[in-house]
């Protein structure tokens, strides 16, 4: 059994990486070499290797023996799946919010949403659009809801880095917007208002990164 330290320590090499990830230091494609990223965070190569396995099983990072490791590119396929798990879970979880949450979930999601109306950054909004869907998940007050949305939280931060770095035109303009619409749905608990509202939202995205976008963001 490896000592607890050294577990520790591979987990803090993870968050290393996967914030390096989330910044854009390391694009879709981008090599992760073992040697490289031992040298810069200073530890050696196990923990290393055991880090990339933990974003491999988030799906952040795939490695293949005849390229090593390299930062996830979504294929079209692997964007239509998240598309359409992340719809159904998301779904599922309005449904459980408009029914069960308290004004101090309401209220913590209506606060996800204004923080984006002073961000400046890209990289920054689409840390807050996962923030605020997580303040979403947390109100449903549904456990294993919130435990399936975790599962793929990282492959959704992943495809809306892959968004921006498509196209960043009205993108900070307008997801500020659409949040505030979102939250404001929610609070009215109106199902037939919100389930279109967040459809739409994903969809915005997802046009972007298809290729078929009319849309500004």
């Amino acid at each position: 059994m490896a000592p607890a330290r050294r577990r520790g320590l591979a987990d803090e090499v993870a968050d290393r990486i996967r914030e390096a990830i989330f910044s854009g230091a390391y694009a879709p494609g981008a090599p992760l070499r073992e040697v490289e990223l031992s040298g810069v965070l200073q530890v050696s190569r196990g923990p290393v290797r055991e880090a990339l396995r933990v974003l491999e099983r988030e799906g952040l990072v795939h490695c293949a023996w005849h390229r090593g490791t390299v930062v996830t590119t979504l294929s079209a396929e692997d964007v239509a799946e998240l598309d359409s798990l992340r719809g159904a879970l998301e779904d599922l979880a309005v449904q459980q919010v408009i029914a069960h949450a308290c004004e101090e979930d309401l209220a913590a999601i209506e606060k996800a949403a204004g923080v984006m109306d002073r961000t400046t950054d890209p990289h920054t909004m689409v840390r807050l659009d996962i923030a605020f869907h997580d303040a979403v998940f947390a109100a449903t007050g549904h456990q294993r809801l919130a435990a399936a949305w975790e599962t793929i939280r990282c492959q959704v931060h992943l495809f809306l880095l892959t968004r921006i770095g498509l196209s960043t035109e009205g993108y900070l303009g307008c997801i500020p917007q659409e949040h505030h619409a979102l939250a404001a749905a929610l609070r009215a608990r109106d199902p037939q208002a919100a389930l279109p509202l967040f459809a739409a939202h994903r969809r915005h995205a997802l046009d972007v990164v298809t290729g078929t976008s009319n849309h500004p963001a």
